[in-house]
């Protein structure tokens, strides 16, 4: 079979398998695809609510698109000569090569379609990742028109934090976002306000407007390890599950219901109601954010076992046990690796967030070197995650 050839059966392949998914799992409308019968040179912009979400985009046009996937993705799935076939681009959340921006670049060049997640991370609480700044200006830099793919409910059907998979209606509006005359006359804020304001989501609000039955919606297994503070009491990791529908705290008994929607409601006679998880969450996030204003809050350890990425069997391998350590500036990860006593340092203020596991893992990015940390104490995943989000945006604002 030639390289043509190879290329196209393995792309059209790919879109049969994807869209596969995106009518069994996400039943996905499109509400606009203004994408289709498009030739490029084109950016494609979109939020990131669930792992899949690019499932139903690939089926979208006939037109071959190149998706920017991170590292860990593209190096852990026994897919490599597919995934090279097709032309995707590995990529480190939060940190970008000399070689990626080539690649996406040279994309562009040949006229072809190019597709970005900016936030990087798909969500585990109904909200996005912030996009980081570094972003507008290389939108601008590739000077091509700007489309945005915004998908809505997909969080409901793979939400992080459950694993598993609740197949339900999803949305999905693609819409040319910026033409690429206007991009060259935008500022950086300009294209900012226009990206964020395209691809910002609050998967609970949308919820309302349309009110999907998702399989097993109302199970919040999983979901403790998110929201871990009790808004009533504000007592840590006293949050827990009963009867696969109810988070309650073993402290105050605080209680919340899930309903067949996904929404919360007062199950006890204690506390206020939160309605949406993401609600829930963004109080957790203040929370922290006050306690490391304070004072209170200025590092957080846990010990662990360290892996990394075996590039020949495609997974990720155990290499030793570290104590880990996030201090305002950095990472410290102290321990054996690979026989050897280490002591690394690094930076995170560059990182909007982190990929992880709640309730079992965090991944520390060091350029091309991902470390995959299995904490002793699980619960702390989150923390760690929400810490890491809060040293951001007060960098941001300074």
């Amino acid at each position: 079979m030639s390289k043509k050839n190879k290329f196209l059966f393995t792309y059209k392949l790919t879109q049969v398998l994807s869209g596969i998914v995106a009518k069994v799992v996400f039943k996905r409308k499109f509400i606009r695809n203004e994408i289709k019968g498009k030739k490029g040179p084109i950016v494609i912009v979109g939020n990131h609510q669930a792992a899949l979400d690019f499932t139903s985009l690939i089926g979208a046009t006939n037109e071959h698109i190149s998706y920017v996937v991170s590292d860990s993705f593209y190096n852990t799935l026994p897919l490599k000569k597919p995934m090279d076939t097709i032309g995707v681009i590995p990529k480190q959340q939060f940190q970008t090569s000399i070689k990626e921006v080539a690649q996406m670049r040279s994309v562009i060049k040949k006229g072809g379609i190019l597709m970005m997640y900016p936030s990087g991370l798909m969500c585990e609480d109904g909200l996005p990742t912030p996009i980081p700044r570094a972003t507008y200006e290389f939108l601008k830099w590739l000077g091509a028109d700007v489309y945005a793919a915004r998908t809505s409910g997909t969080y409901f059907c793979t939400p992080k934090w459950s694993g598993k998979i609740r197949p339900g209606t999803t949305y999905l509006d693609i819409y040319k976002l910026i033409d690429k005359d206007d991009l060259a006359n935008m500022s950086p804020e300009q294209i900012k306000n226009a990206v964020d304001g395209a691809l910002d989501f609050d998967a609970y609000r949308e919820q309302e407007k349309h009110m999907v039955k998702y399989l097993s919606a109302d199970n919040v297994e999983g979901l403790e390890n998110v929201l871990y503070i009790c808004p009533n009491c504000k007592k840590e990791f006293s949050i827990h599950t009963k009867s696969k529908n109810t988070l309650y705290c073993t402290e105050c008994g605080f209680a919340h219901t899930s309903d067949k929607y996904g929404f919360l409601h007062n199950s006890g006679s204690i506390g206020d109601e939160i309605r949406y998880v993401s609600d829930w969450s963004r109080f957790v996030n203040a929370r922290v954010r006050e306690d490391i204003e304070s004072g209170r809050l200025t590092s957080l350890s846990s010990y662990a076992t360290v892996q990394t990425i075996d590039h020949e069997k495609r997974k990720y391998v155990d290499i030793g046990r570290a104590k880990i350590t996030l201090t305002q500036d950095s990472f410290i990860i102290d321990g054996t690796l690979n026989g050897e006593e280490q002591i690394l340092e690094i930076p995170h203020l560059s990182f909007a967030s982190i990929p992880f596991s709640p309730g079992k893992r965090i991944d520390i990015q060091n350029n091309k070197v991902t470390y995959r940390c299995i904490l002793d104490d699980g619960k702390l995943a989150q923390k760690f995650v929400n810490m890491v989000k809060v040293f951001y945006e007060l960098n941001e604002e300074r």
